[in-house]
């Protein structure tokens, strides 16, 4: 953790010895790899907002993109999580780089126009971009447990910079460099290979293939009561003091000690005193 700026021992020194320590022994093609992950998972949100205004026209609200963009990746993120582990993460990254090269086809490809069969289409394929998207974060989210917290770092920096690099993009293309609105769109239809080229041939997928071969099996962790009747078994009842039938709450396999024989002997009786005066 960084000190705090303004902070007595604050230095420029302490800051590169911090951030020396943290980047220690990390993997240069795992951050890349992740970062690259960050960045194009949520780009395609980023350039599908930013295109808002030319997508559906001046008549429609703005607020029509927003919640296909929006409510899709949710809805995602709840369900998802439920049953992405029955497919490989091979196969996972298959159906993300196909989902949201499809989505932003059908947008691209849609026609010209603020008319509803237009709108739909745009709508259609929006959704299909962000479904991708939401999956791909619980995905590469769930990968980053085999990587250690240097790939967390990188897919939240990869993340960040999809904002800054999308909409600037987008801009240059269709202000600075004079491309249409739909050529933007159908050359972004070309990123996702990038995510396909990091995880076949970037990311090392040792730690991958090594964790799954192996076979886990959830555990059965003993609760309260478990602990409880353990002890009850392995300590039997003490049978009552006052009880007359102390063997009754003996297991069948023992028996009630029986009470050591008393030693101690009655007191002899008194000899007749022969001092005593004889009858006259």
């Amino acid at each position: 953790m960084l000190p705090m700026p303004g902070a007595p021992t604050t230095s420029w020194s302490s800051y590169r010895a911090r951030i020396q320590a943290a980047v220690e022994g990390a993997d240069l093609r795992v951050c890349i790899a992740f970062w690259l992950f960050g960045l194009i998972n949520n780009i395609f949100y980023v350039i599908i907002l930013s295109a808002a205004l030319d997508l559906v026209g001046p008549a429609i609200p703005k607020a029509t993109v927003l919640l296909a963009s929006i409510i899709p990746g949710l809805a995602t993120k709840i369900i998802v999580p439920y049953i992405i582990h029955l497919v490989p993460y091979s196969l996972r990254v298959l159906i993300f780089a196909a989902l949201s090269t499809c989505g932003m086809l059908v947008v691209a490809l849609s026609p010209s126009g603020a008319d509803p069969t237009s709108v739909s289409s745009k709508i259609a394929g929006i959704v299909l971009a962000n479904i991708s998207s939401g999956a791909g974060e619980v995905n590469f989210l769930a990968l980053t447990h085999f990587y250690g917290t240097q790939s967390l770092a990188a897919w939240g920096s990869g993340t960040g910079a999809a904002g800054l690099i999308g909409a600037g993009a987008y801009a240059l293309a269709t202000t600075v460099i004079g491309f249409s609105v739909h050529a933007t769109l159908l050359a972004s239809t070309v990123i996702p290979l990038g995510m396909l080229i990091s995880f076949f041939g970037l990311l090392p997928l040792g730690p991958l293939r090594t964790t799954g071969a192996q076979t886990s099996k959830y555990i059965r962790i003993a609760g309260d009561e478990d602990i409880a009747s353990d002890d009850n078994d392995n300590n039997p009842p003490k049978p009552p003091a006052s009880s007359p039938n102390a063997t009754a709450a003996y297991p069948p396999h023992t028996t009630a000690p029986n009470p050591r024989p008393s030693t101690k002997q009655p007191p002899p009786s008194s000899a007749p005193n022969s001092s005593a005066p004889a009858p006259s």
